[in-house]
């Protein structure tokens, strides 16, 4: 069991592998980025329709 774990830890990390992590961890931050530019669209389009609802609820006088 020790020369298996010995083996194991003793092992150069597989190339293969380092390329995924790279691309994984280079997707993830073009998903964040991607993530922060949706919700400041979406902050912006409810900022719209909260100023549209505003205008529609203007008081009209009421009719005696």
């Amino acid at each position: 069991m020790a020369k298996a774990l010995y083996g194991h830890v003793g092992a150069a990390p597989d190339r293969r592998l380092l390329d995924e992590v790279t691309r994984l961890r280079s997707r993830v931050q073009a998903l964040e980025f991607e993530i922060t530019r949706l919700r400041a669209d979406n902050d912006r389009l409810e900022a719209a329709v909260a100023e549209a609802d505003d205008l529609l609820r203007i008081a009209e006088p009421a009719l005696t």
